[in-house]
């Protein structure tokens, strides 16, 4: 007896494919007229990135046996490089890759927005990613979110959500709030977290602080901890936070964006730090990307970047269930 045949069908109908290709021409169209220059950076990397909370997918080469290769999940090392060789404001919309992210918000090759703006500071920023967004909404058929958006410390809106101060709670008082606030958290959850302050951060963040937010509505949380800054410059007025923002709709995060670190030994500093942590809860080791570490060293312009899943965009704008009903052909979970 033969095997059934395999599901080829799309999962997007025509309908929404016409849409998708509305929204991708608005997203190029924004940025290209506003003078941003398009980039297509490589998908496939000699390195990965460091930070725990982010998996790669390894590549190996039969050409090159014994060495490891990653497709990338963001093009911002490439970005930068190319920006400290001199390019003026650029943009990128391509396929990015991670590992451990299947679900109905999730596809491990998903489609990005990237841009980054020279001199811009973090409310700069801010406002043009709300504004894009926008008219992403727009493009797809569907009521722009109100402007402005929503903005909150992630300090202010923790402290409201939780009642602790995220800046001074140790881990003991963070589990105990997660035990209390979070459903179903595994004794082997518990065990994987142990002292990784940032990690009990993230838990009562994404589980109890963004489920809070104020639904059909663009909200930024911004001034991150100094210690969840990632690739932010810390701020100059107030070196505990860093110049970091995060947009969000309905509970879905959208978009990440930074002041840009441009220091080449803080970048070295928190590259180890991340592999320190990795270490600790027993993840493969990654290299720092020694090519960037090149290009900040030679001098990254001050700037500011964003990150937007063009994915869950368009998934927010048509109300769509699931993230693979707006993705011609997804990986079937």
């Amino acid at each position: 007896m033969n095997p059934p045949d395999p599901d080829w069908r799309p999962r997007a109908d025509v309908g929404m494919l016409r849409t998708r290709a509305a929204v991708l021409q608005s997203a190029r169209a924004f940025l290209s007229d506003r003078g941003l220059l398009e980039v297509d950076t490589p998908s496939l990397g000699e390195f990965g990135v460091t930070d725990p909370h982010i998996a790669g997918i390894p590549v190996r080469l039969s050409e090159r046996p014994g060495r490891e290769y990653f497709l990338q999940t963001s093009p911002e090392y490439a970005m930068k490089r190319l920006l400290a060789a001199g390019c003026p404001d650029l943009y990128q919309i391509g396929k990015v890759f991670r590992d451990g992210e299947l679900g109905s918000r999730h596809q491990p090759e998903f489609t990005l927005a990237e841009w980054y703006r020279l001199g811009f500071s973090l409310d700069d920023m801010i406002d043009e990613t709300c504004l894009f967004v926008a008219s992403l909404f727009e493009a797809a058929g569907a009521n722009a979110p109100d402007l402005p958006a929503d903005r909150y410390r992630y300090t202010d809106v923790f402290n409201r959500s939780i009642g602790i101060d995220p800046l001074t709670a140790d881990v003991t008082e963070l589990r105990g709030a997660a035990r209390q606030c979070v459903t179903g958290i595994s004794d082997e959850l518990a065990r994987q977290l142990d002292a990784d302050r940032n990690g009990w951060l993230d838990l009562l963040m994404s589980h109890v602080v963004i489920p809070g937010l104020t639904n059909n509505r663009l909200t930024i949380i911004h001034h991150y901890p100094a210690a969840q800054g990632a690739l932010a410059r810390l701020d100059p007025e107030d070196e505990r936070f860093a110049e970091r923002f995060e947009a969000f709709y309905n509970g879905i995060e959208l978009a990440n964006g930074y002041r840009e670190l441009t220091d080449p030994e803080q970048q070295r500093a928190r590259f180890a730090s991340d592999r320190r942590r990795r270490a600790a809860a027993n993840l493969a080791d990654m290299r720092a990307d020694e090519r960037l570490l090149a290009a900040l060293d030679h001098g990254l312009p001050d700037c500011s970047g964003v990150a937007v899943g063009l994915d869950r965009v368009l998934m927010c704008a048509v109300g769509a269930a699931t993230i693979a009903a707006v993705i011609a052909l997804p990986l079937a979970d």
